[in-house]
C-alpha cells in the first residue's frame, strides 16, 4: 500500500510594495501614529522626536512609515502640557508654563533649568548656549547653559508663540500666529529673510539630515483642529453632525531664497484653475455685438502659468494695461440661448514673502509721471474728497513719512477700527467707516483711499483663493466666495502684495504681518489693477448686468505638490 505524502503548496510569490525611499521619504507628510497636537520636533538617533503635548508622549518616529516608538511610556504625567522640544547629545529639553527642564536620555527625569517671568514657547540648544522664546515677554532670551546666565536678549521677530531650533550660526524661528519660518543670525537676532509656511499654525521645527545628498531637510510641524461630519447613529433624525477633531502632523518646507531680487518662496503646488460662466439669463433678454471679457492668470515671482484653454466656446486674447484678457464675442446673444464659456489655467503656485525693510525705501525716486492719473485718483468710488475719509487719510500716518511704515501704519490703524462680516454688497469708504464693519472689497477701498491720499500707488488684486487644503490632490475644490486685496508700488523696486483683511485676527493688535508684502500659495492672481469681467454692446437700448446673465462656477483641483529647487 502506498503511503500518501502531504504537499505543501508553494503559491507564487508576489511583489511586496517596497517601502520608500530614503530619497522620496523627505516629500511626504509625517503623520505620527499615536499624536494628537504636535508642539515640538527635533532629532534623534536618525529618527524625529515628537512632542505630543495633550497625552504627553515623547514618540520616536520615522520619517518614511510614521511607525511611532514611544519614548517616555512611564513618565507621561511630566510631559503634559510641554512644548518647545529640542535635543543636545544626551540632553531633552522643553518647557511647561514659565519653567524650561533639561533631563538625560537615561531616565527622563526632568530637572529645571530656568524660571521665566512668563510663559515659555520655545527652546532651543546649541554648544553652551540656550534660547528661550516667550509670546507674552516678546523676547528671544540666551542664557549659558552651566551658569544659567542671561547672555543677551533680542525681540521676536512675530507677535505669536514661537518654537526655535538652531543650525550652526542661524537661529530659525516658527510663529503659530504669522505662519511664518524665520531666519535669524543667533548671535545678533537679524533677520536673514522669513518665508510662509504652506499651512496654517505651525508649532514646531527641525533640520533633519539627508544622508544621500548629504542636504538637511527642514521638518515643520502643525497642530489645530479641522472640521468633519460625524455620523452619529444614535440620533436617527439627524444623522449627520458638524463636529471638530485634533490635526497634527509634519511636512518637509522648501525654500527658494533670492536674496538680491528680495524675496523668498515656499512650497508650490501645480493648480488646475476653471472659471466658467453658464448664461441663464433672469429675464428674456437679446442681444447684438457682445463682447463678454474676463481677465486671466497672471505671471508672477510667485505664479506661473503653463496652460490656458477654452471652456465651452473659444475666446481671442487682448491686453489691458499689460494683463491678458479672455475675450469671448457673441454675434447675437439670443433670449433663449443656454451656454457655458470660459477658460481652464494650469498654474504653478507658491508662498512668497518680500524682505524690503523701511531703511530700503528711506531715499526712493518718484512715482513714474503715468501713475499719479492711474493710482492716486478716485476711479472707483473711494469717495476720497469727502471730510471722513480725508481725516482718517491723515490721522493714519501721523508725521510718518516714510512709505513702507505709512503703508503699515495705514493698514493697523484700518484694522483698529473695521470688523470683517459679509456684506451683500460694496458700500463707498466713507459709509464703511461710519458703520465699522466691512467685507474684503470694502476694506479694499478704505485702504485704497486712505493710501492714495498720502501720495501711496496702489491697485485691487484679486480674484480668488484655492481652498488650503494642500493636502487634498485631485480632488474638485470650489471657493465659497470672490476675495481681492491690494498691491502698492515702491518707486525703484516695484509692486508688492498686502492682504485687505485676512491679518485682522486680534482685537487692536498687534496684528500679524505674514501678508504684509507676502501671499501664501493658495491666492491666485488675476487682472491686477483692471476689471475682472465686463461686457461691452453696440445696443443702446440694452441695459443689464453680469449677475442678471449668468451664474460663475470656479473650481481649483490641485494635482500635486511641486519638488523642492535646487
Amino acid at each position: 500500500m502506498q503511503t500518501s505524502h502531504a504537499q505543501s503548496v508553494v503559491q507564487p510569490s508576489l511583489p511586496i510594495p517596497s517601502p520608500l525611499s530614503r530619497q522620496d521619504a523627505w516629500s511626504r507628510t509625517v503623520r505620527p501614529l499615536g499624536a494628537y497636537a504636535i508642539q515640538g520636533v527635533a532629532v534623534m538617533d536618525s529618527a524625529l522626536l515628537v512632542l505630543d503635548s495633550i497625552r504627553g508622549y515623547l514618540l520616536k518616529v520615522d520619517p518614511a512609515t510614521d511607525n511611532a516608538t514611544m519614548v517616555n511610556s512611564c513618565q507621561v504625567d511630566n510631559f503634559v502640557g510641554a512644548t518647545g522640544l529640542a535635543v543636545w547629545q544626551t540632553s531633552i529639553w522643553f518647557a511647561r508654563e514659565e519653567n524650561v527642564y533639561v533631563c538625560s536620555l537615561d531616565n527622563l527625569e526632568p530637572q529645571l533649568f530656568i524660571t521665566m517671568p512668563y510663559a515659555v514657547d520655545g527652546v532651543a540648544v546649541w554648544e553652551s548656549t540656550v534660547y528661550i522664546s516667550s509670546q507674552k515677554e516678546g523676547y528671544i532670551s540666551i542664557f549659558e547653559r552651566q551658569s544659567r546666565r542671561l547672555i543677551t536678549r533680542f525681540p521676536m521677530p512675530g507677535v505669536g508663540a514661537e518654537n526655535l531650533t538652531v543650525r550652526g550660526e542661524e537661529l530659525w524661528v516658527c510663529d503659530r500666529l504669522e505662519q511664518t519660518v524665520y531666519c535669524l543670525d543667533r548671535a545678533t537676532g537679524e533677520q536673514q529673510f522669513c518665508v510662509l509656511t504652506p499651512f496654517e499654525f505651525p508649532t514646531g521645527l527641525t533640520f533633519y539630515p539627508h544622508s544621500e545628498s548629504g542636504h538637511d531637510v527642514l521638518y515643520v510641524s502643525y497642530a489645530g483642529e479641522e472640521p468633519y461630519i460625524r455620523d452619529n447613529p444614535n440620533n436617527l433624525e439627524e444623522p449627520l453632525e458638524l463636529t471638530f477633531r485634533d490635526r497634527t502632523f509634519i511636512h518637509p518646507l522648501y525654500i527658494q531664497h533670492h536674496p538680491h531680487d528680495r524675496y523668498t518662496l515656499s512650497n508650490g503646488y501645480l493648480v488646475e484653475m476653471s472659471y466658467a460662466e453658464e448664461l441663464l439669463p433672469l429675464e428674456e433678454v437679446e442681444i447684438h455685438k457682445l463682447e463678454w471679457r474676463i481677465a486671466l492668470p497672471t505671471e508672477t515671482h510667485r505664479q506661473k502659468i503653463l496652460r490656458i484653454e477654452p471652456i465651452g466656446l473659444p475666446f481671442t486674447e487682448e491686453m489691458q494695461d499689460g494683463q491678458r484678457v479672455a475675450v469671448f464675442q457673441f454675434e447675437r446673444l439670443k433670449s433663449y440661448e443656454r451656454q457655458i464659456f470660459g477658460w481652464k489655467a494650469l498654474l504653478e503656485v507658491r508662498g512668497i514673502k518680500y524682505a524690503l525693510t523701511p531703511d530700503d525705501v528711506d531715499d526712493v525716486p518718484a512715482l513714474p509721471s503715468d501713475f499719479h492719473a492711474r493710482y492716486l485718483v478716485d476711479d472707483d468710488e473711494l469717495a476720497m474728497d469727502t471730510p471722513v475719509i480725508q481725516q482718517a487719510a491723515k490721522e493714519a500716518i501721523g508725521t510718518e513719512t516714510n512709505l513702507l511704515r505709512k503703508i503699515l501704519k495705514i493698514r493697523n490703524y484700518v484694522y483698529d477700527r473695521l470688523s470683517y462680516s459679509l456684506t451683500p454688497h460694496i458700500d463707498a469708504p466713507d459709509v464703511v467707516w461710519e458703520r465699522g464693519v466691512g467685507s474684503c472689497g470694502e476694506y479694499v477701498g478704505v485702504l485704497l483711499a486712505l493710501a492714495r491720499l498720502n501720495g501711496i500707488a496702489c491697485r485691487t488684486v484679486g480674484r480668488y483663493k484655492c481652498p488650503a487644503k494642500a493636502d487634498q490632490h485631485h480632488v474638485p475644490l470650489e471657493p465659497d466666495y470672490n476675495h481681492v486685496w491690494i498691491e502698492f508700488y515702491v518707486p525703484g523696486y516695484g509692486w508688492l502684495p498686502m492682504e485687505s483683511n485676512p491679518d485682522d485676527v486680534v482685537e487692536r493688535g498687534p496684528y500679524p504681518t505674514r501678508f504684509f508684502m507676502g501671499l501664501p500659495w493658495y491666492h491666485a492672481e488675476i487682472g491686477k489693477g483692471i476689471p475682472f469681467e465686463t461686457m461691452s454692446t453696440q445696443d443702446d437700448g440694452v441695459d443689464v448686468s453680469i449677475g442678471e446673465l449668468a451664474i460663475n462656477h470656479v473650481r481649483f483641483t490641485i494635482l500635486g505638490e511641486l519638488p523642492p529647487s535646487d
